[in-house]
């Protein structure tokens, strides 16, 4: 059986407009997501990687539309989401939910455990007793390895990770088909991260999750994705499926990205050679022209510097925009 289409971005973009440091001149407009399309198919998990700053929130956030994005289209079940009235897009976020990364940030220190994995229910279901509610959140609870008992404690009681399977609890209780994890494990231990992550697989299983997973820490997004989106300073300069890009990246920039990514055997990352890239990624507010990659690239020539490559198949399962990508 064919997997079916449940979200579909194309060319997305979201800008924020900053002051200008004169009075004189227009605003600045900062490019955060830039001309990103892909599908992601039901059941399936979505990695989306790159450096700090490179647009991987703002993506999610876009999706979701708690951010507003200002060209481009959503597609969700046969509708585009930015097109969406408020009323109308409170209604579509049932299916559509997200985990924070500060775990105990994302909680409201003055309501119970009970109440905060409940609200969802009092805004989405409002015809639910107390009684049903309070059933439904010991059922999910316990689902996410949380003891019932626990339904009147206050978010400062529990530990980090603890309080991450709450955030986890309150996004999966109304059964939503898409859930965008942003970074829900780079807060944690490393112990804690395997346990969420083993978590997150299994209520995927368990419920017929979507997962949108944004982390800088390839190893987890190995682990978890069936599918990988690189971003590079708001564009896509990579995508495809996991295990097809980490093992054969052709982009200099994923090549790059994945040769930092530290190996738990001394011994192989001693022999392992680290492309270094010189300088810093340049601002989003003066982006180079053509590849934006190009004032960081060893493989650049004059063409990247003024022509942006177009996005193309580099084998079944993998795309990726450069002029001097490496093919099979």
């Amino acid at each position: 059986m064919a997997e079916q289409t449940l979200l579909k971005v194309e060319h997305l973009t979201t800008e924020f407009e900053l002051p200008s440091k004169s009075f004189f001149k227009p605003p600045m407009i900062l490019t955060a997501v830039n001309d990103v399309s892909f599908e992601l198919k039901t059941g399936r998990t979505l990695g989306i990687v790159g450096e700090s700053g490179c647009g991987k929130s703002t993506l999610g956030r876009s999706i979701l539309r708690l951010i507003r994005a200002q060209k481009g289209r959503i597609m969700w079940q046969g509708g585009n989401l930015l097109d969406l009235t408020d009323e109308e897009m409170r209604a579509a976020r049932r299916d559509m939910q997200i985990i924070f990364q500060d775990p105990i940030a994302s909680l409201d220190p003055r309501m119970t455990v009970g109440d905060i994995i409940a609200e969802p229910l009092t805004v989405f279901e409002p015809k639910l007793t107390r009684a049903q509610r309070q059933d439904r959140v010991r059922e999910i609870m316990a689902a996410v390895g949380l003891v019932p008992e626990m339904i009147n404690r206050y978010p400062h009681e529990f530990s980090g990770g603890q309080a991450q399977r709450i955030g986890i609890a309150r996004a999966v209780i109304t059964r939503p088909k898409l859930i965008i994890c942003d970074e829900p494990v780079s807060a944690l231990d490393v112990s804690i991260q395997g346990q969420v992550i083993t978590l997150l697989r299994r209520l995927r299983k368990e419920f017929g999750l979507t997962l949108i997973f944004i982390s800088h820490d390839l190893s987890v997004v190995r682990l978890i994705s069936d599918d990988v989106l690189v971003l590079y300073l708001g564009k896509v300069v990579e995508a495809g499926e996991a295990a097809t890009v980490f093992d054969h990246p052709a982009h200099p920039y994923t090549q790059a990205l994945f040769s930092a990514a530290p190996i738990p055997d001394p011994k192989l990352a001693r022999r392992r050679e680290r492309i270094r890239l010189q300088g810093d990624p340049p601002s989003p507010l003066n982006p180079p022209p053509g590849c934006v990659f190009s004032p960081r690239c060893w493989k650049a020539t004059d063409i990247c510097r003024t022509k942006m490559p177009p996005t193309e198949q580099v084998r079944p399962g993998q795309t990726a925009a450069c002029y001097h990508m490496d093919r099979p």
